[in-house]
């Protein structure tokens, strides 16, 4: 009973860490993501975000797996990896790399934008395949 309940109370807190995180986001998107302290923002903001996932999603695959619910464990697990990848490889870097050429370049500015929109579109995706997994698959 005790990991079915862990997993669950961590499934919550990573649909309340994904929905803060969808909330929060949508008004920067009126940011114009011009000057460095808007765009340092942000990347801080996705940075703490995907290490929340991360911890979260984590914890919620080890209680998963420990209670016997291979499915929802790989899930999770995917959700963590994806998180890392996203904080590691792709969308982080990416911001610290643009973020540096605003002042100078007008086209940062827009990729800087784009990355922005990818990465709440990905954050949907995850917070959507979380609520789907949870109403229609068994527990």
């Amino acid at each position: 009973m005790l990991p079915t309940v862990i997993a669950l109370i961590a499934t919550v807190i990573l649909l309340v860490w994904m929905g803060f995180f969808m909330m929060g986001s949508l008004p920067l998107l009126i940011l114009k993501h011009d000057t460095p302290l808007d765009s340092r923002f942000i990347r801080g903001l996705f940075n703490v975000y995907y290490l929340a996932v991360m911890l979260t999603a984590s914890a919620a695959a080890l209680s998963y797996a420990w209670c016997g619910k291979p499915a929802f464990a790989f899930g999770m697990a995917f959700i963590a990896a994806l998180a890392f990848a996203l904080r590691r490889w792709i969308i982080i870097p990416r911001m610290d790399m643009l973020r540096h050429t605003i002042p100078a370049v007008g086209a940062s500015i827009s990729g800087f934008h784009r990355l922005h929109i990818a990465g709440m579109v990905l954050n949907v995706a995850q917070l959507g395949a979380v609520a789907w997994s949870l109403t229609r698959l068994g527990l």
